[in-house]
Formats: C-alpha cells, structure tokens, sequence
C-alpha cells in the first residue's frame, strides 16, 4: 500500500512540475520543455527504484500520464509555429505599407520644349551671320519631382535642360528646389528655387510659352525663377483677388549666389470675371551683383501691367513693361527701357488653334535711343493628343542699336527670320 501511494505522488509531483515549468515558460521555450519531460521521466524513474517494481497497471498508467504531458509539448510547439511566421508578416506588411504611402505620396511630372526649324540671320553690315542654318533644338526639358508629407507640407525639384545647336552644348540646372507650406489658399509659403510673381504668371495666360519666351523673358529683363523666400495665394471665396511676393537673390536660378542685400519683387491680381486678368507687378534690387567685394552704384526697377483673358477656345491678351537701370546696375550712368506685347489665338476646329503675337520695345531711352525691337509670330497649333501639341510657326523680329564701326558711326540691325515646326509634350 504504502508502494502504491509513494508511486502516486511521484507521478503527480512529475505531471505538476512538468505542467508548472510549461505555464511559466509561455509555451515559448524548447529547451524547458524538453527540461520538464526529462525531470518527469526522472521522477517516475525515481519513484520506480524507491517502491517496489511496478505491475502492468502501474506501467500502463504512467505511460498515459507521459502520452498526455508530450502532446501539450506538441500543442504548444505547434502553436509557436503558427505565431513566428505571423508576427513576421506583420512586419513586412508595415514596411509595406510605408513603402507604399511614399509612393503615393510623390509624383513625378515632366515637360519638354523642342522645334525643328531654319533659321535666316542677317546683320545690316556683316551679311548673314552663324546662327543661320536649319536645326533641331530642346530648347527646355523640365523634370520635376514633388513629395506631400503631409496636407501642408510638401516638396519640389525641378531640372532645367536645354540643349540648343547653334553652340553645340548642352546645358542642366536646377530649375526649381523648395518646401513648401500651404496654410490655406491666401498663404502659400516656399522657401528656395521657386517661381517669380510675373514670368511664369503671364505665361499662364500667354499660352504659347513652348513657343516663345513672353515680353521681359525674351528681353531678359526678368528671372522666371531665383532663390529666396516666396509667398502667394487667392483671396476670396471667389478667388477674385490674388498676390505673390517674393524676396531672392536676384542672380536668377542658374546662379544661387548670396548678394549683399535681397532684391524684392510682388505681383497683385484682380479677376473681373470669369477667365480674366488685371495685373500689376514690380521688381526692386540689385540682380544680385552687389556683394560684399563688389558695389552696384544703381538699383534695378520695373513696373509691370498686364490685361488678359483666356479660356479653352479663345485667347487675348496685352502686356506693358516699364524698366530703370535694368543693364547697368554696376554703372555710373542712368538708363530706361520699355516695351508692350500683344497676343491672341482662336479655337477653328477641334484641336487647331491659330494664334499671333506682337512685341514693340525700346531698350535704351537715354544711352542708346536707337536700340529698339520688333517681333511677331504667326501660327497654326495642332493637340496631337493629351500632353502633347505641335505648331506650325513663323517668327520675325527686327533688332537694332548704335554702332561706332565701322566709320561712321550708324544703327546697326540685325534681321531674324525663322520658320518651322514647334512642340510641347508633357506627362
């Protein structure tokens, strides 16, 4: 008896261990578990040299009692098995999902100017000059890449490539580069390479910009783009009224120099009605030549006034620009210069558009009043399809200015005529 009862607590102390070790462990640890059958089976064992040697129903019943205790070893291995590869799924879905959310998240756009086209310079004293021939010229490709972090802020870089054959050279800058900030749709902030207030709002309205660059780009009394600090925005329910202010460097965005003092330039806009512009803009600094080592004796200015209407089949427009000291900021003497532009185009069927342009400016009023310009365009635009568009154009533009040679001193004027096909595709 006293046999019996010796036996019977052993194996319920081994079931107990084995049972405790297995609970405290989590089901988690191999090795205490294989710890546990051993201090069972060694208990049993125990139990057998101490007692008397055991009948077949003794035998029997610790073999169930073992049986029991190594399927919940398996239960519980079986169950580690299952949690490993999930929790590892979970891991590589969250990845995932972050890989995703970037994705999303960032955008990549594109726009490319080309034309294909013969060219006929001549130069009143010269003759015809080397910028005559026929070639073919990707006059702007613009790569740009955008990334929101969250609805206000977000990001941008833009490249700027050209490649133009009459020097035979290829050129790459960084167009645009900014973060920005859009609080609401009265205050949109961006900090770095970004639009100036006048250019690039004109050529919206413009609407040929693959074709021509508008009055004060083509001049080049202006900058597109320059690195500084820009905000702009819509005022009104309506949008009625907008602005864009802009404090930069002043070199333009192909030279991010740091100047002496920033050069400031803004823009107000009133919409009358729907689809149409009234504008007003200046311009105030030094074009980013004075420097600490360097002093610019004037101050670059220009006014600027534009009267516009644009929709889907119908386009007119005109452009007025008033500048001081524009080319000789580091110069002792005093110059003026302005000019006006005229546009309209006009839907004749589906996907052709007819248009023409009208550029009239003096670019010296004191120094040099006979250096003037004439331009105009006419052409025939055809939608290829969404994103992409070709023109047939032609371009004319007489330029002259005051030469002392040779003897005697004249006015000198260059003559460009130029004829081809223009394109813009965009993605």
């Amino acid at each position: 008896m006293q046999r019996i009862v010796n036996k019977s607590l052993s194996d319920t102390q081994a079931k107990r261990t084995v049972e405790l070790l297995i609970s405290n462990n989590g089901g988690g640890n191999l090795r205490v578990k294989a710890l546990a059958i051993a201090i069972a089976a060694a208990l049993s064992v125990t139990s057998f040299s101490v007692a008397a040697a055991p009948n077949d129903s003794e035998i029997d019943q610790l073999k169930a009692q073992l049986a029991e205790l190594q399927s919940k070893v398996n239960s519980l291995e079986q169950h580690n098995n299952e949690q490993a590869p999930s929790a590892a799924s979970a891991g590589t879905d969250k990845r995932l999902a972050a890989v995703e959310k970037a994705i999303n998240n960032t955008t990549l756009s594109g726009k490319m100017y080309f034309d294909l086209t013969n060219t006929d310079q001549k130069n009143s004293d010269a003759g015809k000059t080397s910028n005559s021939g026929t070639g073919f010229d990707v006059k702007r490709f613009y790569l740009s890449v955008d990334h929101k972090f969250t609805d206000i802020w977000s990001a941008n870089l833009t490249t700027d490539f050209n490649y133009v054959s009459n020097d035979g050279q290829t050129n790459l800058f960084v167009k645009k580069a900014y973060v920005q900030g859009k609080f609401d749709q009265a205050a949109v902030l961006r900090v770095g390479a970004s639009d100036m207030p006048w250019i690039p709002f004109a050529e919206h309205y413009y609407g040929y910009r693959y074709v021509e660059n508008t009055l004060t780009d083509r001049l080049h009394f202006g900058n597109s783009a320059d690195w500084g600090v820009h905000m702009a925005g819509d005022l009104g329910e309506s949008k009625m009224f907008n602005y864009a202010v802009s404090a930069v460097n002043g070199g333009g965005y192909k030279n991010p120099s740091r100047s002496k003092n920033m050069d400031f330039a803004g823009r107000i806009g009133f919409k009358p009605m729907k689809n149409m512009i009234v504008a007003l803009g200046a311009y105030s600094g030094h074009l980013g030549k004075q420097t600490q080592t360097a002093g610019a004796t004037n101050t670059a200015e220009r006014q600027d006034v534009m009267v516009a209407y644009a929709d889907e089949n119908f386009r007119l427009g005109g452009e007025y620009f008033t500048a001081k000291n524009w080319n000789n900021v580091v110069g002792t003497q005093q110059d003026k210069a302005d000019g006006y532009s005229l546009w309209g185009s006009l839907a004749v069927a589906k996907n052709v558009n007819v248009f023409a342009r009208y550029d009239n400016a003096n670019l010296s009023k004191t120094l040099d009043t006979n250096a003037k310009d004439k331009y105009y365009n006419l052409g025939v635009e055809y939608q290829m399809t969404k994103g992409f568009k070709v023109a047939a154009v032609w371009k004319h533009e007489d330029k002259d200015q005051s030469v002392s040679a040779p003897i005697p001193a004249h006015v000198q004027t260059v003559k460009t005529d130029e004829v081809g096909v223009w394109g813009e595709a965009k993605f």
